[in-house]
C-alpha cells in the first residue's frame, strides 16, 4: 500500500453531512480535519510591525479554539460566578467552582457579538480555565462540548437550543482530570464523541435530534483523544485511543472490529491517532509510543513497537502532523521533533517555532499552507516555517496576542487558531482577535 498523508480518508470522517465552504474553518483542524489550510494568496512574510489585527472582541477564559463558518465565528468560554475563584493549586479537583459556560457567535468581519448561549456549569477539574473543545458547525447547526461533559446543539444563526445531553446525568460519566477534551467528530448523520460511563466510552448521536444511535467501548477512564475515521481492508473503521487500549469500531453501528492493549500514563493520550499508509501511530506522556500496522485482508492490527525507548514522539498539547511518511510534532519535553514511519527513528529535534529553549509541555499548533507551515506558539507568536526530513527552517515570526494563561510557572496561550478567508482567528483568556494574513 502506498504511503499517504495524515488522516487518509478524512472525507469519510465528514460523511455526507455538509460542513462549510472551502474558505471556512468549521471544526477542529479545519474543513477536512487534517490541519491543512488550502487557501492561496497568503503572505510569504509578515509586514514590518507584524500582521494587521482587523478586530478584537472580549471573551472569557478557555482553551477551545474558534470555528469559522458562513461569515460567523463561534467560540466557547467560561465565566466564574460572582465571588467564585479557581483553586490556588491547578491540580485540585476536589473543590467545586460555580461557573457559567458560554457559546458565543461573532460577526466574522467586525467581531460584533451576534448571540450567546449560556448555562450554569460547576467546574471540578484540573487547570479549570474553560472549555477545551472547538465548536463544530454543519448544516445550520453548531455543536459545542463543554469541559464538564455538557454537549449542546444550537441553531447556528440564532443560538436557539436544539438539543442537549449532560454526560454526567445520561451516562453517569465522570469527567477526566483535565475535563472533556476530545473534539466531537461528524460522520454523515452521526455526531460521535468520547463520553465515558458503562459501555459508553464513545457514543454516536443523531446530529439533528440528539438521540443515541449506538455506544461502544468498555474503558472505565475517558481519556482525551478524538477518534480517527479511516478505511482499511475495504472496511470503514473508527480508531479510538482509550487510556487502556487502542480499538476500532464500525462507525455506522459501533460494533467492535479489533482491540489491542495500550496503557497510557495517567490515562493521557491527547492526540488523535495518525495514519500514514498502512501504519497508525499513537503517543502519550512519559515516552509512551505505539506503532501499529493495519491488516490488509481483514480488520485488525499488528503491533510493530510499543513504548520503545529512544523512539517516537510523546505529544502533550499539540496534534502532530504527518507528511511523506514523517511525523512532526512537539514532544513532552517541548522540542519539535521529526520521526520516521514506521521505524519510529528520531530524525531531528529542534526548538523550532518556540520562543526560546524548549520547556516541558511547550506548545505550538501546526497548520500547513502550500509548501510551508504556520505555527502558533504558546508565547502568542505566529511563525512561518518549513519542515523536511532534514530540518526545521524558519521564515518569519511575529507576536500577535498576549499570553494570559499560566502553566508550570510561565505565561501561556494554549489555543488552536482557525484560518479562514485569508485571516487567522485566535483567542486567549481575555479576547479573540482576527489577524489579516492576505498577500498584498
Amino acid at each position: 500500500m502506498n504511503l499517504r498523508t495524515l488522516f487518509v480518508a478524512a472525507s469519510a470522517a465528514l460523511g455526507t453531512a455538509s460542513l462549510a465552504s472551502g474558505d471556512d474553518w468549521p471544526q477542529w483542524m479545519g474543513p477536512k480535519r487534517d490541519n491543512v489550510w488550502r487557501e492561496t494568496g497568503i503572505l510569504e512574510k509578515f509586514p514590518a510591525g507584524g500582521p494587521k489585527v482587523v478586530w478584537r472582541a472580549p471573551v472569557a477564559a478557555g482553551y477551545s479554539g474558534p470555528a469559522v463558518a458562513n461569515g460567523k465565528v463561534y467560540v466557547t468560554d467560561r465565566e466564574l460566578a460572582k465571588g467564585a475563584a479557581n483553586p490556588a493549586d491547578p491540580f485540585d479537583t476536589e473543590k467545586k467552582v460555580a461557573s457559567t459556560e458560554r457559546v458565543l457567535c461573532l460577526d466574522e468581519k467586525t467581531g460584533k457579538e451576534l448571540w450567546k448561549h449560556e448555562y450554569p456549569c460547576a467546574y471540578q477539574i484540573s487547570y479549570p480555565a474553560g472549555p477545551r473543545c472547538t465548536p463544530l458547525v454543519s448544516d445550520g447547526k453548531v455543536y459545542a462540548l463543554g469541559a464538564m461533559g455538557d454537549l449542546r446543539c444550537l441553531e447556528a444563526d440564532s443560538g436557539k437550543l436544539v438539543w442537549q445531553v449532560d454526560f454526567k446525568e445520561a451516562y453517569k460519566a465522570k469527567p477526566a482530570i483535565w475535563g472533556y477534551a476530545a473534539h466531537p467528530i461528524l460522520d454523515g448523520k452521526k455526531l460521535i464523541t468520547v463520553v465515558g460511563g458503562e459501555g459508553a466510552h464513545v457514543v454516536a448521536f443523531d446530529k439533528d435530534t440528539g438521540k443515541e444511535l449506538w455506544k461502544a467501548g468498555d474503558d472505565k477512564e475517558i481519556g482525551y483523544a478524538p477518534p480517527l475515521i479511516t478505511e482499511a481492508a475495504g472496511v470503514r473503521q473508527m480508531i479510538v485511543a482509550a487510556p487502556k487500549s487502542v480499538y476500532a469500531v464500525d462507525p455506522d453501528t459501533g460494533k467492535q472490529l479489533w482491540t489491542t492493549p495500550y496503557n497510557a500514563t495517567s490515562t493521557s493520550i491527547i492526540m488523535t491517532p495518525v495514519r500514514s499508509g498502512e501504519y497508525v501511530y499513537v503517543g502519550g506522556y512519559s515516552t509512551k509510543n505505539l506503532m501499529l500496522e493495519l491488516n490488509a485482508d481483514k480488520p485488525g492490527v499488528e503491533v510493530l513497537f510499543k513504548d520503545k525507548k529512544g523512539s517516537g514522539l510523546s505529544p502533550v498539547n499539540v496534534q502532530p502532523f504527518v507528511q511523506d511518511g514523517i511525523i512532526y510534532g512537539h514532544d513532552e519535553g517541548g522540542a519539535l521533533r521529526a520521526v520516521e514511519i514506521p521505524s519510529g527513528k528520531r530524525l531531528w529535534d529542534s526548538p523550532g517555532p518556540l520562543a526560546g529553549d524548549p520547556k516541558g509541555s511547550d506548545t505550538s499548533f501546526i497548520v500547513k499552507n502550500g509548501d510551508r507551515f504556520f505555527f502558533f506558539n504558546e508565547s502568542g507568536e505566529l511563525v512561518i516555517g518549513k519542515l523536511t526530513a532534514k530540518e526545521y527552517e524558519e521564515v518569519d515570526r511575529a507576536k500577535v496576542i498576549e499570553q494570559t494563561g499560566a502553566a508550570f510557572g510561565r505565561k501561556v496561550v494554549w489555543c488552536a487558531p482557525a484560518y479562514a478567508d485569508k485571516k487567522m482567528f485566535v483567542r486567549n483568556d481575555k479576547e479573540i482577535i482576527c489577524v489579516d494574513l492576505a498577500a498584498k
